[in-house]
């Protein structure tokens, strides 16, 4: 791997038993506090992903000699607002958030700057704010363009195949990867909508009409049920390029009510995102069709590196000066590389590497 620390096996598995969340969710403390102590928000436990990642960091920072205090905004950009206000006002000495709202940030985030505060901006780039120190996240235009590439691959569009039928989703819109994900899939899928090998029947294409605010499942469901109830009585669907596993579960439960999984009317291929565990076993069971793995334990040792560099002076390893400008300033960027994955290599990928057991994918 790129990092100068070696992954931390294993994290997935639980928190150290000195976390504990209170019965709201909203905070944790834990860790040896010799060198301070780390405010992380991140955006919500509705999300396995955010969860894990949640913990990834806290541990990492506990091996780097750090007390964390973890917070999950539930999705309430007011409340994660509330939240940092709070951390920083306890005297933290380093944040690392994953924003619900990547503009709703910049006056809190004075205050910090205020309080010389570094901001360690995680995966979801903050807009708006010179206020920002380092960027830690993956390749998000990658993103996209292996979920295109499962899709041109499956149906052998490189082949001539088709006319299929596809549906595009998105991401929540105050998400700034959102658009990148987007664009990313859409480099390869755009020569295929414009010699109509691939067809949107909905003629939904831009990326206001496809987005799906907070990520949410359920409203990716209600979204498919009209595409398929106005545009699909007598189509069938062969693709959905979804960008996240939550979005993928929605967009299934909405197939099968139309009868898609029998004999007769087989599953599109469906893409997704993030390896979540109930998307994995849906992948193995023949319904999702691919994820893209992001290993959250390395994003978390980035982001807890990059504190433990800035605290003590040193500049941390970064791969990207030039991409994330967030309308404030260019912020200087460690991009992890994400994986394809599906059913035939789930297992060495995810099982391999101690992401998930043999035993949670039953």
């Amino acid at each position: 791997m790129h990092n100068r620390r070696t992954v931390l096996a294993a994290i997935v598995g639980a928190a150290s038993s000195a976390l504990t969340l209170s019965a709201c969710g909203g905070e944790s403390s834990t860790g040896s506090s010799k060198g301070g102590t780390i405010g992380i928000a991140m955006p919500t436990q509705a999300s396995e992903r955010w969860i894990t990642d949640g913990k990834s960091i806290v541990k990492n920072l506990q091996g780097n000699g750090y007390k964390a205090k973890l917070v999950y905004g539930e999705n309430e950009p007011a409340t994660q607002v509330s939240q940092i206000e709070n951390l920083i006002t306890q005297g933290v000495s380093a944040l690392i958030i994953a924003a619900i709202d990547n503009t709703s940030l910049t006056k809190v985030l004075q205050k910090a700057a205020d309080a010389k505060i570094p901001v360690i901006s995680y995966d979801r780039l903050i807009l708006g704010t010179k206020n920002v120190t380092y960027y830690a996240s993956f390749d998000n235009e990658q993103v996209g363009r292996l979920q295109a590439r499962y899709i041109i691959d499956q149906l052998g569009l490189e082949k001539g195949k088709g006319p299929f039928n596809i549906e595009l989703f998105a991401g929540s819109a105050d998400d700034n990867n959102t658009k990148y994900f987007f664009s990313g899939a859409l480099h390869l899928l755009q020569p295929f909508l414009d010699s109509k090998q691939l067809v949107v029947q909905s003629g939904q294409t831009a990326l206001k009409q496809i987005t799906t605010l907070r990520w949410d499942g359920a409203t990716a469901q209600k979204r498919m049920n009209s595409i398929l109830a106005t545009t699909y009585k007598s189509r069938t669907v062969d693709a959905v390029l979804s960008p996240y596993d939550g979005i993928s579960i929605g967009v299934l439960a909405a197939l099968r009510a139309y009868n898609y999984g029998s004999v007769s009317k087989p599953l599109p291929v469906i893409t997704g995102q993030d390896a979540e565990l109930a998307s994995v076993k849906s992948i193995i069971a023949g319904q999702q069709s691919q994820t893209v793995y992001k290993d959250s334990r390395q994003l978390a040792e980035v982001a807890a590196s990059m504190v433990d560099d800035v605290l003590n002076g040193r500049k941390p390893q970064l791969n990207d000066t030039r991409t994330y400008d967030n309308g404030a300033k260019v912020v200087p960027a460690y991009l992890l590389q994400p994986i394809s994955v599906d059913k035939t290599n789930y297992d060495s990928v995810l099982v391999a590497t101690g992401y998930y057991t043999d035993a949670e994918l039953k």
